[in-house]
């Protein structure tokens, strides 16, 4: 009698994730990560194989199609093992603690993640992407199935005894804490970080690494550079940071018809992109540039980072606010590209490439200020390198940027006016064009941590640029709020998608969704969006923050427990969440001095110094955290019923990277309101005796415990101040 399956069929059509549902109708009878799968491999006594990956992933696209979709490797995977698939995005914990494990074994990792574990959890075979037959140096997975089969039956003990190790391994990396604690670390800190990201930078080509593709963007590094050149005066900081922004602005991973970025570049040279757009991407790299522009008075970065946000209202926005995750790299072949009787198939960045032919036809046969068409296809060739042959798959060029302005002015014989004016409606036209093209797929998960990002980088903008930006940032917010926020039990959950809610919220949740909370406090100056930053704070108080261990865990205490309680101290593809809720807590310290967010933030960096002092790279975040506690804030206290346009205007163009703005009513009596929805006994000092003078916007800045006179003329405060 042949044993039952340890599961009977594949639970994923009851999946609200993309990622998930695309595998629903596989004939491997996968399960999501919850405890029925869990205590079928138990019962069964049985391996579990865990695949990992995301909606927008490629090779896990590819895998799928070899191994998921066939009937044999189906067969071994149902009756052998106890299949997990699990969307990364929702569950970065489980994607965490497995992914380390890779990464010490192989000292490398990606997605497809592939994990072979016990029944409890312990992990003892991993990889990322296997062939259904065995290529390149890679086992073929329907082989590897089989073999892992036999080893369970036959050596079970040298199986066990390699997954305690491995448990042990990511343990020790993630969770550990060390021993002895001393002091945060120095004042020299960001110095000695700068010279690191200045000696990885690629001074040819913009980016940071020298030895080939891919190149990734990293926020965080020019964060760094961007603060030490204002407020350290480092000259060669501001240089490298503009030839990396102006690399990535110019090159393949900026869609210069549609803007925003894509995923990362696959050459040394910023040309060929992943072309998979994700939110987090679009958050971050646009605030770098709001905050560069600022910095550098350099309209070409506002143009970038303004293009982007509208990218995301247009093609990343839910109707009533928040954002959706990610678009897929991959789209059906545009008929313009298919001989006759060939069949659309996906195809990496069909969307986005161009022969010279689509550009005639996009431009039409209409002039546009006087130039004919076929001269404003040639300027748009050009401009953005659209040659026969391309620079990519079946002849096809990825735009980028290979002619300024002036050269094509001189090529073509008109005036740089012109030719600027050309461009600018030759790309809408083009623009125009490729929306009839067949689109990637939207991955519509709205997660509460990268809303949080998104939110935090368009209040930048509204603060640096645009005021008008703040609406797009509040609606964000309040869809949020309303969506996965339960004020009741103070609990946030991760994902929200067609109104199902899912997941309790992770450390990055709280810590950025409270950043974007408390930015868009200080740019409209209502003091919900402060009240709300708090609330998550306290939460991350009580649910993340060990004192023991002196640390915050990734995973909330009353949370699922995992074979490890991991940290999250690097910066990845988004910042270390550890490092982010570190600035943030020093910044709200000033509003609820009494409940222990600056202890906790001095607790933290001290818990970390080594690790910061040894790694700056890495854990950029926790460097500017450091930085941040060492050098004190700037404190702007505005108190005003409405801060003055004038006023708004100055903090556009006063670039101030450790600064808080902390507006309030104008007069005591209304602020009492304020501290009452603040749940906060008496006004903090930031506020305290700091009404308007005689009814007029009153401004107080201070530093180093020292405080400027009170000011109705911004300016002056801020003479006062430098």
């Amino acid at each position: 009698m042949t044993a039952p399956t340890p599961t009977d069929r594949n639970r994923l059509n009851e999946e609200a994730s993309p990622y998930l549902e695309q595998h629903a109708d596989n004939p491997v009878n996968w399960q999501p990560w919850d405890e029925t799968a869990l205590q079928a491999a138990r019962e069964h006594d049985v391996p579990i194989f865990l695949s990992v990956g995301y909606a927008a992933c490629h090779w896990c696209h590819v895998m799928e199609s070899e191994s998921f979709q066939d009937e044999e490797v189906a067969t071994v995977l149902n009756e052998q093992f106890v299949p997990i698939k699990v969307d990364r995005e929702e569950r970065p914990d489980v994607d965490s603690v497995y992914q380390t494990i890779c990464q010490l074994v192989s000292g490398g990792g990606g997605w497809p993640l592939s994990v072979f574990l016990t029944p409890e959890g312990k992990p003892f075979y991993v990889g990322t992407y296997f062939p259904r037959e065995p290529q390149r140096g890679r086992p073929g997975f329907l082989q590897l199935l089989k073999d892992i089969t036999k080893s369970w039956q036959t050596d079970r003990e040298e199986i066990e005894t390699r997954a305690d190790e491995w448990t042990k391994a990511i343990t020790d990396e993630l969770e550990s804490t060390p021993e002895s604690v001393g002091e945060p670390p120095e004042s020299d800190l960001l110095e000695s970080a700068t010279a690191a990201v200045v000696r990885s930078a690629d001074r040819t080509h913009g980016g940071f690494g020298t030895g080939g593709g891919p190149k990734f963007p990293q926020p965080r590094r020019l964060d760094l550079l961007l603060r030490a050149a204002t407020l350290d005066g480092d000259d060669t900081s501001a240089t490298v940071a503009g030839e990396t922004l102006d690399a990535m602005a110019t090159g393949g991973l900026y869609d210069h018809v549609g803007g925003g970025f894509h995923r990362y570049a696959t050459d040394q040279e910023w040309t060929v992109p992943h072309f998979e757009k994700m939110l987090y991407d679009n958050a971050e790299i646009p605030r770098v540039y709001f905050e560069a522009a600022q910095m550098m008075d350099a309209d070409r970065y506002a143009r970038v980072a303004t293009e982007t946000v509208a990218f995301l209202e247009r093609e990343l926005q839910h109707p009533e606010g928040g954002f959706y995750s990610t678009l897929d790299a991959q789209s059906e072949t545009p008929p313009s590209r298919l001989n006759e009787g060939d069949d659309p198939e996906d195809e990496e960045g069909a969307f986005y490439v161009w022969t010279p032919e689509e550009v005639r036809e996009a431009m039409g046969e209409e002039p546009i200020d006087g130039v004919d068409a076929e001269t404003a296809a040639d300027l748009f060739c050009d401009r953005y390198g659209v040659e026969t042959g391309g620079n990519f798959e079946g002849g096809t060029t990825v735009l980028t940027v290979a002619m300024g302005y002036d050269e094509l002015a001189e090529a073509h014989d008109l005036s740089v006016e012109t030719v600027e004016r050309t461009l600018m409606t030759a790309r809408t036209r083009a623009f125009d064009a490729r929306s009839s093209r067949p689109r990637p797929a939207r991955d519509e998960k709205i997660l509460a941590g990268w809303n949080g990002l998104a939110i935090s980088a368009i209040a930048t903008g509204a603060r640096t640029l645009d005021p008008a930006l703040v609406d797009t940032a509040t609606d964000a917010l309040s869809f949020v709020r309303d969506t996965l926020w339960d004020a009741e039990d103070e609990r946030l959950f991760r994902r929200f998608k067609g109104g199902d809610v899912q997941v309790d919220g992770y450390l990055d949740d709280y810590a950025f969704l409270a950043r974007g909370a408390f930015d868009c406090y200080q740019v409209t100056g209502e003091v919900s969006h402060l009240a709300f930053a708090l609330d998550l704070a306290r939460v991350i108080r009580e649910e993340f923050w060990d004192a023991e261990a002196g640390t915050l865990y990734y995973t909330p205490a009353s949370g699922e427990g995992l074979v490890t309680r991991p940290q999250e101290l690097t910066d990845q593809s988004t910042p270390s969440s550890l490092g982010a809720a570190a600035e943030l807590f020093d910044e709200l310290a000033l509003f609820a001095p009494d409940e222990g967010f600056d202890e906790i933030a001095e607790d933290l960096l001290a818990t970390h110094a080594d690790r910061i002092r040894s790694g700056p790279l890495e854990h950029a975040s926790l460097v500017l955290a450091a930085d941040a506690h060492t050098r004190g804030p700037v404190e702007l206290t505005l108190a005003a019923d409405e801060i003055p346009a004038s006023w708004r205007e100055t903090l556009a163009d006063t670039p101030l990277p450790t600064g808080v703005v902390a507006p309030r009513p104008a007069s005591d009596d209304d602020l009492t309101a304020w501290l009452d929805e603040l749940g906060l006994d008496e006004a903090p000092p930031i506020w305290a005796n700091r009404d308007a003078e005689d009814g007029q916007p009153t401004a107080y800045v201070c530093r180093d415990f020292t405080c400027s006179p009170p000011q109705t003329d911004l300016d002056a405060a801020l003479d006062w101040f430098n």
